[in-house]
């Protein structure tokens, strides 16, 4: 029955039509809502199950565990064989074909990235900086392009930071003001990531997109399941990580169109943490990526327990939409509902509204887009049996599943080569050790100097003890010629004078 329509058969319509998502529709992307224990997981565990049979890659997020179990072979009871039964449907219990993943290394495969690779606004968004704080964490990437230096952990970021504050008047008059205390209040959030077990996440080798694109020699596209029973402790993180894959999925991956099946599938659960208190930037970036990651061959599809937590302006870009029950005990709850029943094609023979709170578990409101891509009519669909296991897989199976990985030992060790932390700590030993034989140096001068000085004292001392005293000049009777002619010259006029002075006198005497 599956094999009669190219598409994923989610199951029975209570008018006995199969409800079939179609492959060349799958990259136009779907949510599927519902209250907890309604049965999401199992959707999103038979979606992921269906796309890989067509040989259709798989992402998405296990946060509570129970997804684990697509990696096992299902045994199902007597209730899951006569409710496939009833849609005349032959179950075929089989494992798909699993890659456990996980940020920190514990239950999978880890997940790395660089600090350069998340970029200022992601990294902004996991530290929930402020404006002004992102402004200066962008000052930092620039600084850190413009003078090559490689940010791959959060080491080279601290250490950039720190640079950064060390020369704030320089950089900011290149680029702006740099604020000591923003500084500080980054490198405190760096603190706090890495306490929440975030330091694992960046580093090398960094994760290669097409490792999660495998298919297998049977045609089976991989399925990748990210463990996030603790990711789920650092929402900003999980969400922040999510983002970041896809935005690199986007820029990675070439244009297709709309290819007959997609690329691969991309589920995002606990979709709401990706929007909550989210900036108008980071908005604008999820509704960028999500508009035109479909033409990548990519669907993604947020799983969340209410699409009132997801923007209108995303929500109306999902095309295929799975509803599994709500309650609306509070006002809250009513307009979510309302939200949740008028975003379905409205059909004639009920409420979309009672019928999404009077769905049993396993049972969901279905509308998927036709062949020529528009919404079809809602139907009431009792969701179909999985193939795998229903519920987690072991510790013992999920290692036997490691072990078989097709990446096992691609990632397990972490590769620290020369980045911003080692160039930064080189430049500072250059420089300390520069101002180190500054000072040597010119203590060696000065002391030299004073040597010098010395020297030159003692030395002239030294001359003026060892030079011989002449002898005092004693004072000549001897004239000179000049010196006689004019002592004769006074004794001449004086005795003349006197001659004058005294006939003057005695003349005088006589007369009277």
């Amino acid at each position: 029955m599956t094999d009669a329509v190219p598409g994923l058969f989610l199951g029975q319509s209570d008018q006995g039509e199969a409800e079939r998502l179609l492959f060349h529709r799958a990259n136009r992307h779907g949510v599927v809502a519902g209250a907890t224990g309604t049965g999401k997981t199992v959707t999103l565990q038979i979606m992921a199950q269906g796309f890989s049979d067509a040989g259709v890659p798989v992402f998405c997020a296990d946060v509570k565990g129970d997804l684990s179990g697509v990696s096992q072979v299902g045994a199902p009871n007597d209730k899951l064989t006569a409710r496939a039964t009833d849609m005349g449907l032959t179950l075929t219990p089989r494992a798909a074909p699993t890659v456990f993943w996980d940020l920190y290394g514990e239950k999978g495969h880890p997940i790395r990235t660089t600090i350069s690779e998340i970029g200022p606004v992601l990294m902004a968004r996991m530290l929930n900086l402020n404006d002004v704080q992102e402004g200066v964490l962008t000052v930092a990437f620039h600084v850190a392009d413009k003078e090559g230096l490689l940010l791959l952990d959060l080491e080279d970021l601290r250490s950039l930071l720190a640079y950064v504050g060390e020369n704030a008047d320089r950089i900011g008059r290149e680029v702006g003001n740099v604020a000591s205390a923003s500084v500080a209040a980054i490198q405190r959030a760096l603190l706090q990531l890495e306490q929440q077990g975030g330091a694992a996440f960046f580093g090398e080798p960094a994760l290669r997109l097409e490792d999660m694109m495998r298919t297998g020699l049977d045609g089976r596209g991989q399925v990748n399941v990210l463990d996030s029973t603790r990711l789920m402790n650092s929402p900003r993180l999980y969400a922040a990580f999510l983002l970041w894959l896809l935005s690199e999925l986007f820029e990675q991956l070439p244009e297709v169109g709309d290819p007959d099946k997609p690329r691969l599938v991309f589920f995002f659960d606990e979709a709401h943490l990706l929007f909550n208190d989210a900036p108008k930037a980071l908005l604008e970036k999820v509704e960028q990526v999500v508009r035109l990651i479909r033409s990548k061959g990519v669907g993604v599809y947020f799983v969340t327990q209410n699409p009132a937590d997801i923007p209108d302006s995303v929500l109306a870009q999902l095309g295929n939409r799975i509803q599994h029950a709500l309650r609306a005990y509070t006002p809250s709850e009513q307009k979510g509902l309302k939200a949740a029943s008028q975003s379905f094609r409205v059909n004639p023979a009920f409420d979309t509204a009672e019928a999404i709170q009077g769905l049993g578990v396993g049972e969901a409101l279905v509308s998927v887009l036709d062949d020529k891509g528009a919404p079809t009519v809602v139907a009431r669909t009792k969701i179909r049996p999985p193939d795998s296991r229903l519920g987690p897989a072991t510790d013992a199976e999920r290692a036997a599943v490691m072990a078989a990985s097709p990446v096992r030992g691609l990632y397990d060790q972490v590769v620290n080569r020369e980045s911003a932390e080692e160039i930064l700590a080189a430049r500072h030993a250059a420089a300390d050790q520069a101002e180190a034989q500054a000072k040597i140096q010119a203590r060696a001068q000065a002391e030299q100097a004073k040597a010098d000085e010395k020297a030159a004292r003692e030395a002239a001392r030294d001359q003026a003890r060892a030079a011989p005293r002449a002898p005092a000049r004693r004072p000549s009777n001897r004239q000179t010629p000049m010196e006689a002619l004019t002592k004769s010259v006074l004794r001449t006029a004086g005795s003349t004078l006197t001659r004058e002075l005294l006939r003057g006198v005695l003349g005088g005497l006589k007369r009277r």
